[in-house]
């Protein structure tokens, strides 16, 4: 087999991989991350040879937990959330959005280790504060972030909003005995204004430029950045390979709770869809938590981003630009969690008493 061939049958799969069986697309996904695992492994072994100064475990450990954490930021699980929504709601079944969304982002962090291993000291005062490549990069990052959210959030409210209006008619037909049809195939004013723009999302690799996007405001790339720079600069004799393996240990972190985020999220929509009483509830419900999610982090986000670029001292937006949201992506986690809980078990209990 030629490499034209083999070339055009990765095309190929790449262009049709959403026609594939979820089953098959979940496993190739899964496998992407396991071979970011053992490419980071291959990397940091690599300073294990004779001769050559190891890695501190210590630093590779730091590495791969900044990876998990940074995974449970806000803006990422409202991104991941909101995106895996507007596909789901397309008919869409999609399994890697977690995944290209944190493929994307990484790869700034990655990038950036691979300049400073090679000696682009100019990387360097990008990590540092009040730089103005910083401060560039910083305000992309922000905008794409602010405003992305912002749009997802407005979308999925007017969905939210039309979810539960419908489902309150549907409640005083049934009371006058009369029976009213769950489609949610009607668009609302909200979600006319905003369908051009939300349309060119049409795949899960379609995130993965928004992932990159988000990435540049460097609030991943510090963290590896200057444990890279660290890195290089104290331990004489590491090979550079074992220092990109750092970032790329930060990847394959990232990815595996970004993707299982996705698609979890995927699930939670897909079952939300079906097309009952409960159902609609439940996903007018996490419907509304997701764009109030999104509307939540692009408001902090966007004052921060108007804040830095004209260098506004009023109250509003000094005091947005100052929050930290520290580990409030485990918060809304739970809080999906504790919906599905309740309505799994809301739904058991409906069932016995029925029975």
């Amino acid at each position: 087999m030629t490499a034209s061939t083999d070339s055009s049958l990765f095309t190929r799969y790449v262009t049709n991989r959403h026609r594939l069986p979820l089953r098959t697309r979940i496993i190739a996904t899964y496998g992407a991350v396991v071979l970011l695992h053992l490419l980071a492994a291959g990397l940091l072994l690599s300073a294990l040879a004779p001769g050559v100064r190891p890695l501190s475990i210590g630093i590779v450990v730091a590495a791969y937990v900044a990876g998990l954490k940074h995974s449970y930021d806000w803006d990422h699980i409202s991104a991941i959330d909101n995106s895996t929504r507007k596909l789901v709601a397309d008919g869409m079944s999609p399994a890697s959005v977690g995944f290209a969304f944190s493929l994307g982002h990484s790869l700034v962090v990655t990038l950036a280790g691979i300049m400073v291993v090679g000696g682009a000291q100019f990387i360097s005062g990008a990590f540092e504060e009040g730089n103005p490549v910083n401060h560039v990069l910083g305000l992309i990052g922000a905008a794409v972030s602010g405003f992305y959210l912002l749009i997802l959030g407005l979308y999925n409210g007017g969905t939210a909003t039309r979810l539960i209006r419908r489902l309150r008619r549907h409640e005083s037909t049934a009371e006058a005995g009369h029976t009213h049809h769950l489609s949610d195939e009607n668009w609302g004013l909200v979600s006319r204004i905003l369908r051009k723009p939300i349309s060119k999302i049409e795949r899960p690799r379609d995130i993965f430029v928004i992932g990159f996007l988000f990435g540049l405001g460097f609030d991943t790339a510090t963290t590896v950045g200057l444990l890279v720079l660290t890195v290089s600069a104290s331990l004489a004799g590491v090979p550079p390979l074992a220092l990109i393996g750092l970032p790329i240990a930060f990847t394959a972190a990232m990815t595996l709770c970004d993707t299982t985020n996705g698609l979890g999220m995927m699930k939670l929509y897909s079952t939300a869809t079906e097309k009952s009483e409960r159902r609609l509830r439940f996903n007018a419900v996490i419907t509304s938590i997701s764009a109030l999610s999104a509307l939540f982090i692009s408001i902090i986000t966007l004052g921060g981003f108007f804040n830095e670029l004209f260098s506004l001292t009023d109250p509003v937006t000094t005091w947005l630009a100052e929050i930290d949201l520290g580990n409030a992506g485990l918060a809304l986690v739970a809080l999906f969690v504790a919906v599905w809980l309740w309505f799994y078990f809301s739904g058991r209990t409906t069932r016995g008493e029925q029975a």
